[in-house]
This record gives structure tokens, sequence and C-alpha cells, in this order.
């Protein structure tokens, strides 16, 4: 992990640390054109096909229903089952309280202005998984789905090398009230939403995380016209703000748990001390050495890089810069930090606050704009799966009093059909 001085570093230095584009994102997007066209063409057909390429899968049927559901959920170890729980009711706690019905307004004397939210009536939850066990990613896009009153939530997951889905995720179903989960996965999947087959259902937005295939799938079939999705989003990322508070072992662990979700993670510490990326470096290969994906790891660490800066304040400029998915400050005076966080997905705040938590069962959501995104998104939130749509109400005394204002501003415009449409009304001999 290199390490580079705030100071030294020119702005066009900066933006190109702060750039997450990697050398074969061409190619990635040419293949993942040519599974979305197959899949487009052919259907089911296609889905099998993938199944047995990418997952060495000889599927029966691309789903698996209620009852089988059921009982691979009944398998689901005591103590996962526990912390599922724990983790679904925190969860649910947090989104829940984002359903908040906006008050009617009344701009002027009779005519009143409001919002009310519709759900979006089908979505597509991607899940990833096969012989991973992922259920947080099911419950973090579940929950808010069933919060907001989706009618229809199609689940596609990986299948695992049985052709079914593992026990975490078929006890999130379960406590999800989902029925059936469709067994694809990959850009394979995100096709199949958008398009629909004859098995799995169109959707009219796509929801989830995944590897750069799914990422580069979902922003395809958005550019297509054909299906919204929840943001852009790529390789798993996270900022770390130390000072001399922080603790250098909590900090590695901190930047190891995001590199273990792939090479193409990156992991960034960010420090007025260089004794504190000292330390820090130190506690990476200290603790490198026992983890079971350390090769992925290191890839990621190799990757990725420490940022010497002269204070907090411009600790904080360099993060607005760079965006990150998940910002953590270990640091005892976070407070006085919040006020400056301008772009960041989600915020870990003090030296006992790991983005662990947020991934699993903080009651955050852990579905987060990542590639810099956080400049312009949000995270996955109840709003995510809702739509607000705007109402109004003029009454004869409204009409009265806002009339000569929209006659006069249509006119300006050169719009006579919408300046008649307030004129006849107000000739009108009829009432109203």
């Amino acid at each position: 992990m290199e390490t580079y001085n705030y100071t030294d570093l020119s702005e066009q230095r900066i933006e190109e640390l702060c750039t997450r584009q990697l050398s074969d994102d061409d190619t990635i997007a040419d293949r993942v054109k040519d599974i979305i066209n197959t899949v487009k063409a052919k259907g089911d057909a296609a889905l099998f096909d993938y199944a047995a390429a990418f997952d060495n899968v000889a599927l029966s049927q691309l789903f698996i229903e209620k009852s089988e559901i059921a009982a691979i959920a009944a398998t689901i170890p005591a103590e996962a089952k526990q912390a599922i729980d724990t983790a679904y009711a925190n969860i649910r706690t947090f989104h829940a309280a984002q359903l908040v019905k906006e008050q009617k307004i009344e701009t002027m004397p009779g005519v009143s202005c409001w919002r009310e939210a519709r759900a979006i009536e089908k979505v597509g939850l991607y899940i990833p998984g096969g012989s991973a066990v992922l259920p947080s990613t099911f419950l973090m896009l579940g929950i808010p789905a069933v919060l907001a009153g989706c009618k229809e939530i199609v689940v596609c997951s990986p299948p695992q090398k049985d052709g079914k889905t593992n026990c975490y995720l078929a006890y999130c179903a379960v406590l999800l009230g989902i029925e059936k989960i469709y067994m694809t996965g990959g850009a394979q999947a995100i096709a199949a939403m958008a398009f629909g087959t004859a098995t799995v259902p169109k959707v009219y937005k796509i929801f989830g995380p995944g590897n750069r295939y799914v990422t580069q799938a979902k922003q395809l079939v958005l550019a297509s016209g054909m299906t919204a999705i929840d943001m852009p989003a790529g390789p798993s990322e996270v900022l770390v703000i130390a000072d001399e508070t922080a603790n250098p072992a909590f900090v590695a662990a901190d930047l190891l748990a995001q590199a273990e979700h792939g090479a193409d993670s990156q992991a960034i510490l960010v420090s007025a001390t260089q004794e504190m990326i000292d330390q820090t470096l130190l506690q990476i290969g200290i603790q490198l050495k026992d983890l079971p994906r350390k090769d992925v790891a290191e890839k990621a660490i190799a990757n990725s890089y420490a940022v010497l800066t002269e204070n907090l304040e411009q600790a904080m400029d360099f993060s607005n810069i760079y965006a990150p998915e998940h910002l953590i400050l270990a640091t005892a005076s976070f407070e006085e930090l919040i006020p400056l966080i301008i772009n960041a997905g989600s915020v870990f705040l003090g030296n006992l606050t790991p983005e662990s938590a947020g991934d699993y069962a903080s009651g955050t959501n852990h579905t987060l704009p990542t590639s810099g995104f956080a400049k312009a998104y949000s995270g996955v939130s109840i709003d995510s799966f809702i739509k607000k749509i705007t109402f109004q109400h003029i009454s004869p005394a409204g009409l009265t009093a806002i009339g000569p204002t929209v006659e006069i501003l249509a006119a300006a415009e050169g719009l006579q059909a919408h300046k008649n449409a307030i004129t006849i009304r107000l000739n009108s001999t009829d009432g109203y």
C-alpha cells in the first residue's frame, strides 16, 4: 500500500487517485452485451445454458417454490437463525421509520398541493449467492420492498451446486414472505428481469449489488430504457480517517474487512499522523496472515493506498473528493467532522463503530453508491421502492386568486391554450 502526501498532490493527481477505472472495463462491457442480447433472444433457454456454463449446474427448473424454500430454511443452524432475526428486526425498525405521510400545503388561499407515495409495482432483487452465504443483502433489499408495499417482488440468486439456494437465503425468504426464488445469477439474471422470459417476470426496477458483470448489466439495461436500477455501483470500498486517538489494529481490521470482498475493492487510509499510517500498515501485515481470503485481500490492499494530510479538515477535503461508499471516522472528535461530510454513502462514527456492523445488523442499508457516485446518489431506502405523486386541488376562491397569474405567464410564453384553460373557467356561468 503506497502512501501519498496530500500537500504534494496536484488537483489532477488527486482526481486520478480517486478514479476507479479498471483496464478491462471495455472488455467486460462487450461480454455483458452478448449475454444480455442472448437472454433477450432465447429467454429461458439462455438461462439454462448460462447456469451450466457459469455455475456448473444442470438445472431442471429455473426456480424453487414456497414449500421447498420452507424445507431448506428449516435446516438453518439455531445461532444463525437468531442472528438473522436480530438483523431483520433492526433493519425493519430503521426502514419503517422512513414511512412518513406528507402534509397538504395551501400555497395560497384555495390552492392545495400535496404528495402521496405509491409503491413501485414490480421490483427485482438480485441477491449474490450460490455457494456463498449472503443473507444480509436479501434483508437489506427485501425489507424496504415489503414495507413499501411492492406488489410483485422478483428474487434472483445464483444456484448452488445442487441447483437450489442455501438455508440462509431460504430463511430470509420465509421471513419476508417471498414465495419463489429464481435460480439464475450474473448478468443473465439482470437481463431476465429487465426483459422478462417465459419463467422470470419483467420488472420495473432492479436492485442489488454484484460483481462487475452484474454492475455492467444493470447500467446497460438502464441505458436501453427497459428498466430502472437502484444506482450505479462497482467494487466495494472504504475510506478510513484516523487520528492519534484511533487504534491501529481496529483501523487495519476495517480496511481488511473491505479488502476481502474482492481483488478490485479499495481500502483507503487517510491520516494526519505518519505514525498512525505506519502502525496501521504493520497491523495489516499481521492480520492478513490469518485471513482465509488472504490472496484476495492482498490484491485489494495492493490496489489501495494511504494519504498523509496536515489535519483532519484536509482529510475531509480528500474524502469528499473521493466520495466513498463507506466512510469511517476513527477519531474521538467525529462530532466536529460530521458537518464537513458532503459526499459519502454511509458513515461510521468513532472507534467502536466498524463498517461491518452496518453491513449486517445495525439497521442502515448496506446497498450503497460506489465509484464516486456518492456525489449524486443515496443508498437504498424506502424511498428507492416508491414514487412520489403530486396532487393539487383548486377551489372557486383559489381559481380567482391564482387565475390571473397563470394567464399572464401563459401569454408571456405564447401558449394561448394554456391561458384559455384558465380564462374559460373564470368566465363560466355554470358555477364550479
